[in-house]
């Protein structure tokens, strides 16, 4: 769902905090799980019941979920010039090794919006909140 003005509207966080701050000309989101609507749309862990291409999905979900965090912090006169940084945690089986597979379903929608890659990392955990497989944090520069 879009807000007026076409930008996408901003998930809400599922705690107490905000889902982006903007300070320094840059702006940080909290991490963000694959929610569509407010509601978590995969659970499980990656290698066990959430198959590799799901969970790519998934971490695109959840890459779209910080952009409109993130635009939603700079407000309408902001824009986003590049991302910096992105951050994938995926809750995976022990074993499960293609983390950056997964991770790659961000970089994709990232790519999309901006033009180009950010620096990226990809952690494996064993629970992330609401038992979702992936989430994403972001740091973009802003014009």
């Amino acid at each position: 769902m879009a807000e007026p003005g076409g930008r996408p509207a901003a998930p809400q966080p599922q705690g107490a905090y905000q889902a982006a701050v903007v300070d320094g000309g840059l702006v940080l989101t909290a991490g963000m799980t694959p929610r569509i609507d407010g509601r978590l749309a995969v659970r499980g862990l990656v290698g066990g019941d959430v198959d590799l291409p799901t969970a790519r999905r998934a971490a695109g979900i959840a890459a779209r979920n910080a952009v409109a965090a993130a635009l939603n912090a700079v407000g309408e006169g902001g824009r986003l010039r590049r991302c910096l940084r992105l951050t994938v945690y995926v809750a995976c089986v022990e074993g499960f090794e293609e983390l950056s597979a997964v991770a790659d379903g961000a970089s994709e929608v990232l790519r999309a919006e901006f033009g180009r890659l950010p620096v990226r990392s990809a952690i494996g955990v064993r629970a992330l909140p609401s038992g979702a497989p992936v989430e994403v944090e972001l740091t973009a520069g802003v014009d």
